[in-house]
């Protein structure tokens, strides 16, 4: 089994001593190194020197390598044991201080304690009685008049409010003990209502005086005739003492549950907050917001940019909605503040307040870190007014939450870049392949037909040359629409497609592509048909040409020969907002252009990924040439563009339809009439 070392935090001046031997022996075994710190009720009653002593030792515990831990109870052996247990601790060091009992009527020590819950866990003695003679963890003073009025005024209020509902009871005939019973529950209530043991004392003693006064024989008296009322009085002091202890201590713990409760939440909800975030920006701001909730305090967040701070928040330390708002820094000295901040990016150490290095500082700052690689700094104010070690913890817990989170993003965006470069250079790698074999057997086919022209033209037949003649036409005509959709698609992705848009004639602009494909769709039954043949459309005439070459290119392509193909254009109602007009959703008029054939069709599958770049389905072509994907992406870019939308549904009974929308261009024909006067 590995070894794990715990040493038990504490205010005692010997207790550097104990963690440094501690984290030598860690070092020397080369295992784990814990630093744990029982938080009992009674902690927030401590002096601000025990507590100053505690954060000094707590951070000396995590310099030398601990990781810092805190549990809450008041049985501090059953904590120290049970965490030890939980965590896999081998050994505990102590200092000898809390080893020896001074006689035999003090409960048993620390040592005795720890063996008797954990019996197979080691326990190291360290020598510190030089140090620790003199020392005693006293609590601190309240000695302010109010609270001292305030809690004398309650106690009072509530033993006058026993005392007349005992004399109402003995007035009605009831017996002494539910008298007495009215005085324990007073005892019980003034626990309740005051902030110190002492009023729950002296009220047990009071009570037990008034009710020998008032309800005993002789009455009005301090003396007793029966014989058991001595001991009827010790009970029912020690009854009042001990129930009155047992609710100030419920007190304590009840609100040391709700702080627990409360802390648990903000770790609970610092979690669910970070794994919600989704950039930088917002890890950083959801982690400090959930310190300020922690802690109350003004809290600074820097970024770490190569080595440098930068992107200064500022969260103010209140309860009202924080925002981090680098303009709002007033009340932060950034030219006192920063050499504090530089130096922790530096060293990957805490540095600034309440700590031995630039402890001028107003504010804590600490690294927010994984491993050696910091990615934050955390700024906490506490010039005059260090940290609990139960909040130091929590804030560590919450830092290291926020680090873990910022690893993962910064992970998560390498891995996306990755992948996308992955993929850029799958896309290129595979470009680069088909165009290089489209390019070859064209050109393989001009240069093949190009050579026997000038080898052996003179013996060809008119009939022959006319042939070879149309084969070099074709390749090189096709070689030209290749290179014209790689240099549009390089337009489109650097975003250079600048539209020229004129008022055509969309029967013109129908025409015109049709004149350029009809000689490649020779074999196939090519005719266009007009609504109306005097329909305009604002348009760039050159690519909405593009556009219809291509669809009936792929219909040329990819159905037999002998199929038809028919162009229709019509005007349209579409709903939608007319994208380059600016003008509100409504009904618009619209321009259609429908390019239908009656082929195999599209499957419904390829109908979504057809206007993919780069995707070219599984059909083949007829001369076993592969097509880029690119030619449909075009069109959808180039439509888009205009402010129109394409799709392709299935022509009935086989077949499929593309059809793609324009805006209309309205033009205003204005008449003169000329008389002439003879």
């Amino acid at each position: 089994m590995d070894e794990h070392i715990l040493v038990c935090l504490s205010s005692a001046p010997s207790n550097e001593k104990i963690i440094r031997t501690a984290a030598r022996m860690a070092k020397a075994f080369d295992c784990q190194f814990t630093a744990l710190f029982v938080e009992t009720p009674d902690f927030h009653a401590q002096t601000p020197e025990n507590k100053r002593r505690l954060q000094e030792n707590s951070s000396l515990a995590e310099h030398l390598g601990a990781k810092i831990e805190t549990a809450y109870g008041e049985d501090v052996p059953y904590q120290i044991s049970e965490f030890a247990r939980l965590s896999g601790v081998t050994s505990i060091v102590l200092g000898s201080s809390v080893v020896t009992r001074k006689h035999f009527l003090r409960k048993p020590t620390l040592t005795d304690q720890l063996i008797s819950y954990a019996p197979g866990i080691d326990i190291h003695i360290i020598p510190d009685y030089n140090t620790d003679v003199n020392y005693r963890p006293r609590k601190m003073r309240t000695n302010q008049r109010s609270d001292i009025l305030r809690n004398v005024v309650k106690s009072v209020g509530v033993l006058l409010g026993a005392t007349g509902l005992s004399l109402l009871f003995y007035n009605l005939g009831f017996t002494n003990a539910n008298i007495i019973m009215v005085y324990i529950l007073g005892v019980l209530l003034t626990s309740v209502a005051t902030s110190h043991q002492i009023y729950s004392l002296i009220s047990s003693v009071a009570s037990v005086f008034i009710f020998n006064y008032l309800f005993t024989t002789p009455r009005f008296t301090l003396t007793a005739y029966e014989t058991g009322y001595p001991v009827t009085f010790v009970v029912m002091f020690l009854t009042a003492f001990i129930t009155g202890t047992f609710a100030m201590r419920y007190k304590e713990q009840a609100r040391q549950s709700a702080k627990i409760a409360y802390r648990t939440r903000i770790l609970f909800d610092t979690d669910q907050l970070l794994s919600k975030a989704k950039n930088k920006d917002e890890i950083l701001n959801a982690a400090a917001e959930q310190i300020v909730k922690l802690l109350r305090r003004n809290t600074v967040i820097f970024e770490v940019n190569r080595g440098e701070p930068a992107g200064l928040r500022l969260f103010r330390g209140s309860m009202e909605e924080n925002n981090a708002d680098t303009g709002n820094c007033q009340r932060y000295d950034l030219q006192r503040e920063l050499p504090t901040v530089k130096w922790v990016v530096m060293h990957n150490h805490s540095a600034g307040a309440t700590t031995d290095t630039l402890s001028d500082s107003r504010y804590l700052y600490l690294a927010l870190r994984v491993n050696e690689r910091v990615y934050g700094v955390v700024g906490i104010e506490a010039e005059n007014n260090p940290l609990d070690a139960s909040d130091h913890g929590i804030l560590l817990s919450i830092l290291g939450e926020c680090a873990l989170a910022l690893e993962n993003e910064k992970n998560a965006r390498e891995k996306e870049a990755a992948m996308v470069m992955a993929e850029n250079e799958r896309l290129r790698a595979n470009l680069l392949r088909t165009i290089s074999h489209d390019l070859r057997t064209p050109l393989t086919t001009i240069s093949g037909n190009a050579s026997n022209l000038l080898s052996n033209g003179s013996s060809f037949d008119e009939e022959t040359k006319q042939q070879i003649y149309s084969d070099i036409y074709d390749d090189s005509m096709w070689l030209i629409n290749l290179v014209e959709n790689l240099l549009s698609a390089t337009r489109i992705e650097e975003g250079r497609m600048t539209l020229r848009t004129t008022t055509e004639l969309l029967s013109d602009i129908v025409e015109e592509a049709v004149h350029h494909i009809r000689r490649k769709a020779a074999g196939h039954q090519l005719s266009a048909e007009y609504e109306d043949d005097l329909l305009l459309v604002r348009a760039d005439a050159r690519l909405v040409v593009q556009v219809i070459t291509n669809i009936v290119d792929n219909a040329v392509k990819y159905t037999p020969p002998g199929s038809s193909i028919q162009i229709t254009t019509r005007r349209i109602e579409t709903d939608g907002e007319y994208r380059k007009s600016g003008k509100p959703d409504r009904m618009n008029t619209m321009a259609e252009i429908r390019i239908a054939d009656n082929g195999g069709g599209i499957s419904d599958e390829e109908k979504t990924r057809i206007f993919d770049k780069f995707y070219c389905g599984a059909n083949r072509i007829a001369d076993n040439r592969r097509s880029l994907g690119l030619g449909l992406y075009l069109c959808r870019a180039i439509v888009e563009a205009h402010g129109g939308t394409i799709c392709v549904t299935d022509n009935q009974p086989r077949g499929a339809v593309f059809s793609f929308t324009l805006p209309l261009e309205e033009v205003t024909l204005h008449e003169q009439n000329n008389d002439t006067c003879g």
